[in-house]
């Protein structure tokens, strides 16, 4: 084959429109099946697959050729695209209406058989794909979700654009204010002993872009946090990160909605309903037991402390007494659970820290079967059932605790339930925001008050007078948006006063000194100028994740890290030479962790 051949069509974008032309085709051996005097080659690019046809008399010496390729061979195949014959025509195939007769094939590299198939839907341990992961890639529903990440991302410029953000990168080496997950740090070689942070978010420089006048900013931003790792966190992650001045909360939040309904239309064709759904912070935690409630399904939360008042069951009576509270999802259809399933969701509900869990089977003739029936009267028990609504069938779950504990435990069991009953729509799309957040929680560890968002989230102005005498009761200006029971973006209007920064500096235990040492530079900014502002950053590779319909962000990242912030491909972290510590004036000592 002559080198001045060049790929003339991508392999999945050939139709039959096609057929009689001449083309040159590169890609990989996906496959190869010889038929006794006739060779097919499935050939894959990144736009598909198309059969490719050898035959000796077409072919010449390429026949030979042929008959060694082998799995995962990268060739180039020159020939004549032609009408497949209406019995073999492939309806699976987006090409499957057409093939290629080859007259040329070269082998552009050979390949060792791979660790497991390139295909999709594999069984294979994912510490084997992110070791391979060149290989995983090639696979095409991992190339799918890069795609559809790299449309998203465009689209998302596009919308910024219209809208008069102006993109603007923010320093990768920064100033370490681990107010917060753990930052990773640079060691400084030309400031012996001092070290950057890499950043956990831009959001000290995006306030002070605000400050600086730019009015509307965004980027698409990495960012690091140092903490342990779940199916939807990376050490190393990627967010939408904005902001905006001269706004309130309604502002961000539908511009926000606008975006969304920008993106899900642009890459998957989907539209979104607008506006989106509100619920304080307060409301999603009394009705689903999550401040990112998943809202495509009911079984929301019910409230029976009322209804179990004055009856003779001890447990119930104790902890209402103690300030805590009996709250109860209800099953639909469920009673003829099998007690193995009963005793599992004691464990279940034991993960979330509650001590226990009751429950009524509500018989066909109205009756209630529970242990713990015989400690309510009739009158208890007609309240119980109309406070839950329960029919003939149901099955009535109860929890009974700290009220914290009541949401945390009963709102995973609801979940759980939704999906043993398979009553989640897969294919549905239900946003929400959650607004109005407590600014702060108590760290029982630390023995104080941190923010619940972060410490520039400015405080509602009905509770400004609370930030000294009673944090906990303060509510924040913040708001999150949550799509499928995932919190994929989250924000809130910001502090551009320095006095009421330094209250709230002091109400999260922070001196006047430690203050000044980690954000004196930004509370110098604000006695410039600093105008209202507020913004919100969106988790792009979780977003992502739910877009393509994955359970882990991993397999919407191209190069992810493990559980334990390890890649495998490159063997990452690893050790350093003695003369690399020795410039960047370090000795590394190994500390034994106790046992």
């Amino acid at each position: 084959m002559s080198d001045s051949l060049k790929r003339s069509h991508s392999c999945g974008l050939l139709t039959k429109e096609a057929a009689g032309e001449q083309v040159v085709l590169c890609g990989w051996v996906a496959k190869r099946r010889d038929h006794g005097g006739l060779i097919f080659v499935d050939l894959r690019d990144r736009s598909g697959i198309v059969q490719i046809v050898v035959d000796p008399d077409d072919a010449g010496n390429s026949f030979t050729t042929a008959e060694a390729i082998r799995s995962e061979y990268v060739i180039k195949v020159a020939g004549k695209v032609r009408l497949r014959d209406a019995a073999t025509v492939n309806p699976n195939l987006a090409t499957g209406e057409i093939e290629v007769v080859a007259a040329d094939l070269e082998v552009l590299n050979a390949a060792k058989t791979p660790p497991f198939y390139i295909q999709d839907d594999i069984d294979t341990d994912e510490n084997l794909r992110l070791k391979y992961r060149y290989l995983d890639l090639r696979r095409p529903e991992m190339q799918k979700n890069l795609i559809l990440r790299h449309k998203v991302t465009k689209l998302m410029r596009d919308y910024m654009d219209k809208n008069g953000f102006c993109e603007i990168e923010t320093p990768m080496l920064t100033k370490s204010t681990p107010e917060g997950a753990r930052d990773y740090l640079v060691p400084s070689r030309v400031n012996p002993g001092k070290f950057y942070a890499l950043p956990q978010s831009p959001q000290i420089f995006k306030q002070i872009l605000m400050v600086a006048g730019m009015e509307r900013y965004f980027q698409i931003a990495r960012c690091f946090r140092d903490e342990d790792l779940r199916a939807d966190r990376q050490p190393e992650f990627t967010q939408l990160d904005i902001e905006m001045s001269f706004v309130d909360a309604e502002d961000i939040m539908e511009m926000m909605e606008g975006l969304m309904a920008y993106v899900f239309e642009g890459a998957m064709g989907k539209k979104i309903q607008l506006p989106m759904q509100r619920l304080t912070w307060d409301e999603a935690m009394d009705r689903f037991g999550s401040d990112k409630p998943d809202l495509r399904f009911g079984m929301e939360l019910v409230n029976m402390s009322e209804a179990v008042k004055d009856s003779d069951f001890k447990v119930f009576n104790a902890i209402v007494e103690d300030g805590g509270v009996v709250k109860a999802i209800n099953v639909k259809g469920y009673a003829a659970i099998p007690r193995r399933e009963l005793d599992g969701l004691v464990e279940f509900v034991g993960i979330y820290g509650a001590k226990g869990l009751a429950w009524m089977q509500i018989q066909e003739d109205g009756s209630v079967k529970s242990p713990i029936a015989k400690f309510f009267s009739e009158a208890h028990l007609a309240n119980i059932l109309k406070t839950a609504a329960a029919e003939p069938g149901d099955l009535i779950l109860f929890v009974a605790d700290k009220p914290a504990v009541v949401a945390q435990a009963l709102g995973a069991l609801r979940l759980e339930m939704a999906k043993r009953r398979e009553l989640i729509d897969e294919d549905m799309l239900t946003f929400a925001w959650v607004v109005d957040f407590p600014m702060f929680e108590y760290n029982d560890e630390e023995k104080r008050y941190v923010a619940m968002h972060h410490p520039f989230t400015a405080p509602r102005n009905e509770d400004l007078a609370m930030l000294a005498t009673d944090p906990g009761k303060v509510y924040a200006k913040a708001y999150d948006m949550v799509l499928n029971g995932t919190e994929i973006g989250g924000g809130s209007i910001r502090i551009h006063r320095r006095d009421v920064q330094n209250e709230v500096f002091k109400a999260i235990g922070l001196t006047e000194e430690q203050a000044k040492e980690k954000f004196g530079f930004m509370m110098d900014a604000f006695e410039y100028g600093a105008p209202p502002h507020g913004g919100l950053a969106f988790g792009l590779d979780r977003l992502i994740m739910i877009m393509a319909k994955r359970d882990s962000i991993r397999d919407v990242i191209a190069f992810p890290k493990t559980q334990s912030a390890s890649c495998l491909m490159t063997q990452a972290p690893n050790d350093v030479d003695e003369k690399q510590l020795r410039e960047l004036h370090i000795r590394a000592t190994l500390v034994k962790k106790d046992k």
